[in-house]
């Protein structure tokens, strides 16, 4: 039931590698000690020496109770992880009672949105017994109006969550918190009520924050079943350094979390030859944030282009200052804002953040904050002092650059904490979207020593080889269709030796025998099909695979098999050799076509093509420019990856200048394939005029040809991808061309993990993230034996077409050949699945509903409709069924509906 439980709950919130990995020593702990689960005859003692034996990191609980700490890097997901422990310790142990501590208000207030229903980062958001019976979210603001009598009886869930500092701030001079003052509809305080409850199980987000505080002693007075503590940092810092915690049982560092990718990259960057010595402190200082508004300026313009090149939502890029008290903040700030600092331009587009602010500045500062990711807030600059350690979590801070004095640990650890998530959930490819960049002019080699140290978190890794896992080996496997295993010419495709998947209603084609089973008959089989293979061409006698029964066809089938068999096996067709029956060869041509149409869907081979003159172009457009705002910079940049020690730099071109300015952006769009110079000439001097009259409006002329002559290739790369969207393509006129009736159903590839058997196509998938590593059977109308879906919609969609098709199948690559405009490029668009009725033969995509708009999505549809619709066309010329295309919402993918209901989401040309 736990195992269940566990790849359910692992799946539903499509927990990442080391999320995973927690949950399941969590389930590790509680098979190894189960009295952690009651608080009758349980041994603290007994049981720190029971889960020392499971996990050596453990030393101590450190606390009264059982307490295990899981240390995962910053960005890598604790609060879904706290999410999941809460989901599992309910659907598998029934514990209905949970206590989350936060260490401050910031946290305090995200915890409470993410545990609360229908907010955008909702950590139960896939558990289906929680969106039917959400639990109840009680906090240290409302805990005194909640009604607890009564829920028990219902199995309601309970999450209270409570702000540590606050409970500090209350047991100043020796008094009791409010939570332990007493309650009269109670007759018994809060408190004493959590403290009595026989499940209670404590969560501690950012543990390192609060041990050793006066209000930490308190909550040791709940006592619950155990606790769970989660931190990027397992350690406490004291006046010998930091305190390793003793009760580690997960650790995830940031060096892992950076090498696996689910983190950014970071890195150091400073000037070429910088001297700080030669500097005095307010001259690094103003250079520091100099350099940090130019690199902020090209990411904001990296981020722009890839978000274009790749029809991804737009970043808006922030830029992070630390400085070293209130005081310095507002001169910070001050400056940013005035005209002294690039004509004023970041005017309105900076934040202070510190404890200076109150009232409606407050209320204002934090309302901006939380906003800061939004592509319509203005706010590119934050400077904070000391409120922004834990619990802000963005994607968008790109560059930071620290000017309060620290050694250059503490640089690493404090300042890369808050830039390490990734906009779009994962590494893109792209440096520099992929990177966090740390402006340290005066602290880089010392940086990079201490990134090179030994112990250094972000080189730092321990490497724990754990026993081997049947996914460690995967093999290629290789399923041919349907027809080929109904007619015995290979065996029905195992992975690794596996078996066939067992089910209570065994597919209809698993328990046909093979039609031939001598070396004879197959062989004569093979010959047929290669034959037939040659009739998809000669579309005028064969316009569809039925019309392979055609007397006068078969009879020529029959007469070439015949001629190329005879010289391979002589005396084969006159049953010479006496100990071998006589080949049925009429039999043989006869059964093996008629298995061949009854296992293919008819697939006509269509191409449009243009007659006449073709030509392309880009319309003439408007750029939009409102988010580049390039600064000059004589001074060359230089950054550096702590991680790999890869250097990059920012800085001008080969030097060479330009007879105008517009000349620097189109000699550099020019080295684009997909632009030429004599047809395109008037557009790219009209989009660079664009350009460079917006580099004049905030720059003198000088500063213009300085980041013209520095950026061109940037800025030719960002005009590039806006023309993408302006590209087309005409001929005088197109012709249709079907070169076939009917073409071959290829085999799949697909790699899987060996030796695991299918899993039967009805069977729900709980571990939903990895489905793309299994493979199906069990099917009777599929036309494969085989199949692999990249969703669980995927699967759940097969099951209706088992239902409701009379067959169907899942494309193979290149067995359509159809090709959409995406940009200047044609990828080949490969649908989910074909589908055939008794009235119409679908095409059929299935997409999350969040990327139907999308113009990929829409540009595949346009051209899978225009095939359907040509296909059609060919169609009713020979008598065949028409086809449709289908675009259907996953969520609109349920078992109750027929495959008729989705003819709503057809596309038409």
């Amino acid at each position: 039931m736990s195992l269940r439980t566990l790849h359910a709950v692992t799946g539903r919130l499509s927990l990442r590698p080391p999320q995973a990995e927690s949950l399941e020593r969590l389930k590790r702990m509680l098979d190894a000690a189960p009295k952690m689960l009651r608080h009758e005859d349980r041994d603290v003692a007994v049981l720190l020496s029971t889960l020392k034996a499971e996990f050596p990191t453990l030393e101590d609980f450190e606390r009264e109770f059982p307490s295990l700490c899981f240390a995962l890097a910053t960005g890598v997901g604790k609060t879904r992880l706290m999410g999941a422990f809460i989901a599992y310790l309910h659907l598998a142990h029934g514990i209905n009672n949970f206590f989350v501590l936060a260490p401050n208000l910031t946290i305090y207030n995200k915890l409470i949105t993410d545990f609360t229903p229908n907010t955008p980062k909702y950590v139960f958001k896939g558990i289906g017994e929680f969106a039917i019976n959400a639990p109840r979210v009680i906090t240290g603001d409302n805990y005194e109006q909640q009604n607890i009598t009564g829920g028990e009886l219902y199995g309601e869930i309970r999450i209270n969550i409570f702000n540590i500092s606050k409970i500090n701030s209350e047991v100043r001079g020796g008094k009791e918190p409010r939570i332990k003052r007493m309650r009269e509809v109670l007759g018994e305080s809060y408190f004493n009520h959590l403290a009595n409850l026989p499940d209670l199980v404590l969560l501690m987000d950012e543990s390192h924050r609060y041990r050793a505080q006066a209000g930490m002693r308190a909550i040791n007075e709940l006592n619950p079943l155990f606790g769970l503590e989660v931190t990027a940092t397992p350690f406490v810092e004291s006046s010998r350094g930091p305190v390793p915690f003793k009760n580690v049982v997960m650790d995830y560092p940031l060096a892992r979390a950076i090498e696996d990718g689910f983190v950014k990259e970071p890195a150091v960057v400073t000037q070429r030859n910088f001297d700080a010595k030669s500097h005095s402190p307010e001259e690094i200082e103003k250079t520091k944030l100099e350099d940090g508004v130019r690199l902020h300026e090209t990411t904001k313009v990296e981020l722009l282009t890839y978000a274009r090149e790749n029809g991804v939502k737009p970043v808006k890029p922030f830029m992070l200052v630390i400085a070293r008290d209130t005081t310095h903040a507002g001169q910070l700030r001050a400056l940013l804002e005035s005209v002294a600092f690039y004509e004023g331009r970041y005017s309105g587009k900076v934040i202070q953040v510190d404890s200076s602010r109150t009232g409606a500045a407050e209320e204002e500062m934090v309302t901006r904050l939380l906003a800061v990711e939004s592509v319509d807030e203005p706010t590119e600059i934050v400077i904070h002092v000391n409120m922004l350690k834990e619990g802000w979590d963005v994607t968008n801070l790109y560059t930071i650059v620290p000017l309060r004095a620290a050694n250059a640990r503490t640089l690493i650890e404090q300042s890369i904490g808050r830039g390490l998530r990734l906009p779009y959930g994962k590494r893109t490819g792209v440096a520099v979207v992929d990177r966090l960049n740390i402006v340290a002019h005066d602290k880089f080699q010392e940086i990079i020593d201490e990134a090179n140290r030994g112990d250094s978190p972000i080189r730092l890794q321990r490497v724990i080889l754990d026993a081997p896992s049947a996914d460690d080996n995967k093999v290629s496997v290789r399923v041919a269709p349907g027809a080929a295993v109904r007619l015995g010419l290979t065996e029905t495709p195992g992975v690794g030796g596996f078996q066939a998947s067992s089910t209570d209603e065994p597919a209809a084609s698993a328990t046909l025998a093979p039609v031939f089973s001598t070396e004879v008959e197959k062989q004569a089989a093979r010959v047929v099909l290669d034959v037939i293979g040659r009739y998809e061409v000669k579309r005028e006698q064969v316009p569809t695979s039925r019309a392979l029964l055609d007397e006068a066809v078969q009879q020529e089938i029959l007469t070439e098999v015949s001629e190329r068999l005879k010289p391979m096996q002589a005396g084969l067709l006159d049953g010479a050799d006496t100990s071998t029956p006589a080949l049925d060869l009429v039999a043989v041509v006869s059964k093996t076509t008629e298995i061949l149409i009854d296992q293919t869907i008819d697939i006509p081979r269509i191409a449009v093509v243009p007659s006449g003159e073709v030509t392309t172009g880009f319309h003439p457009f408007t750029l939009d420019l409102s988010q580049l705002n390039l600064q000059p910079g004589q001074r060359e940049i230089v950054g550096q990856m702590l991680r790999t020690n890869e250097q990059f730099t920012l800085a001008a071109e080969i030097g060479l200048k330009e007879r105008r300015p517009e000349d620097y952006i189109v000699h550099a769009l020019v080295d684009f394939d997909d632009i030429d110079y004599f047809t395109h000439s008037g557009l790219l001097y009209d989009l660079a005029g664009q350009m460079v009259q917006h580099l004049r409006g905030y720059l003198s002329e000088e500063e213009a040809i300085e980041v013209l002559d520095r950026d061109r290739r940037l800025i030719a790369r960002e005009i590039h991808a806006q023309m993408i969207n302006h590209f087309w393509e005409e001929a005088t006129e197109y012709q249709v061309q079907v070169s076939r009736g009917f073409t071959e159903l290829k085999p799949c590839n697909y790699t899987a993990a060996a030796g695991q058997a299918p899993h039967n196509y009805r069977e729900t998938v709980t571990e939903t993230g990895r489905i793309k590593q299994m493979l199906f059977d069990g099917f009777s109308r599929c036309l494969y034996p085989l199949q692999k879906f990249d969703s669980d919609t995927e699967r759940r969609f097969a099951v209706l077409l088992e239902r409701d098709a009379l067959k169907w199948f899942r494309p193979a690559k290149g067995q359509f050949q159809i090709y959409y405009q995406l940009g200047t490029e044609q990828p080949e668009y490969i649908p989910d699945f074909v589908a055939e009725t008794d009235s119409t033969v679908f095409m059929i995509e299935t997409k999350a509903r969040g990327d139907i708009d999308t113009t990929e999505v829409q540009a595949k549809a346009s051209s899978a409709t225009q095939w359907c619709r040509h296909a059609s066309d060919y169609a009713t010329g020979v008598g065949a069924k028409p086809w449709k295309y289908l675009l259907i919402p996953h969520d609109d993918v349920v078992e109750s509906r027929r495959l008729s209901d989705f003819l709503r989401f057809e596309c038409t040309a």
